[in-house]
């Protein structure tokens, strides 16, 4: 697993969103409305799919509790908006840093319990509330066995 630590510009994403939570886990629903219709998106940087989620401020606060409610993205990176298809909409990320974790495309979330539970209590950094973002290649999006997935999480100075 390769770890970097990285500034990210502001960047402007389009795409469809739904409000969850870790035990109404609502992702499948949402990607599957969403990959048909990514084409429809004018002005896409690159054809990578992210998946963001944004968290209330004190989402992480007493632990991780699988009832509270976040947004739950899934968009592509536009350098302009001229117009939103129909049933997406818009999210602009704010420029920040994050820890980069490259990582295989395999669904394996016990790279989520490393990251917090080990990496980053014992790192220099502390979790910054700004979205998280997932990006997948077209690698990962043709569900190739090589596909690998970039994790972005927000941090900033202890």
């Amino acid at each position: 697993m390769e770890i970097e630590i990285i500034e990210i510009n502001a960047k402007i994403l389009v795409g469809m969103v739904e409000t969850m939570s870790g035990k109404n886990n609502l992702t499948g629903k949402l990607f599957s409305n969403f990959m048909p219709r990514r084409k429809e998106i004018e002005n896409s940087l690159k054809p990578n799919v992210f998946d963001v989620r944004v968290y209330p401020k004190d989402y992480f606060k007493s632990g991780y509790n699988p009832t509270l409610l976040f947004e739950k993205w899934a968009v592509m990176e536009v350098d302009v908006i001229k117009e939103v298809p129909k049933g997406m909409q818009a999210l602009t990320v704010p420029t920040g840093k994050y820890a980069v974790f490259t990582v295989p495309n395999n669904n394996d979330t016990a790279i989520f319990q490393y990251i917090f539970t080990e990496w980053l209590p014992t790192s220099k950094f502390i979790l910054d509330n700004r979205p998280h973002i997932d990006e997948f290649d077209e690698n990962a999006i043709a569900k190739r066995p090589n596909a690998m997935q970039r994790i972005m999480i927000p941090i900033r100075q202890k």
